[in-house]
């Protein structure tokens, strides 16, 4: 069996109901693909729904409570989108908590669409370069960011993208800054 870019990664995926079903779904598998241990995290426990742009898509299964979670203990964050979701989810003081922590101790978030609100609410987004869904670009100028209109961005330790068109990209470039983390990682010799 070879070894593969993430194994021994672990990855939060932070949702709350009526994320974009697809920009979950889609990095979860490469991430897991890439063999890294993915796990959803919401702020109840039960099952999360999906959306499919505007219809409701499947629901899955929530791994562990906002409450429960510890940031110390995953090697980064994946934040997917869907208005309803992001929304929701930046109200959350234990969403702002989890990512501020990250970002504090310098690993990775991958962030699509709606999913940057959450950063924006954490107050992160200050000097960061970005992207995201057209519609937020106020709200990331407005929290001290600069917004570009492309496909990905990769600032120091965030990969950010607009929309499901754009996963491929942003799962490549995903994949890449966590294995780059993963290396800084190792033990030289």
């Amino acid at each position: 069996m070879t070894k593969k870019q993430l194994d021994g990664m672990k990855v939060a995926i932070l949702v709350t109901d009526y994320f974009e079903q697809s920009e979950m779904t889609e990095p979860k598998k490469a991430l897991e693909d890439a063999g890294a241990k993915t796990m959803i995290i919401a702020p109840k426990p039960g099952k999360v729904t999906g959306f499919k742009h505007d219809v409701k898509g499947d629901t899955f299964p929530v791994d562990m409570t906002l409450d429960k979670a510890n940031p110390e203990d995953f090697d980064a964050v994946l934040l997917p989108g869907g208005a309803l979701n992001a929304d929701k989810l930046r109200m959350e003081d234990k969403a702002r908590e989890f990512v501020r922590k990250i970002d504090e101790m310098g690993r990775p978030i991958a962030v699509i669409c709606h999913g940057p609100w959450l950063l924006v609410s954490a107050g992160l987004v200050s000097g960061r370069t970005m992207t995201s869904y057209y519609t937020i670009q106020d709200d990331i100028r407005n929290a001290g960011g600069h917004w570009l209109n492309v496909e990905v961005v990769h600032d120091r330790n965030w990969v950010s993208s607009r929309k499901p068109d754009d996963i491929p990209a942003f799962n490549q470039t995903m994949i890449g800054l966590f294995a780059e983390h993963m290396k800084r990682l190792q033990p030289v010799g």
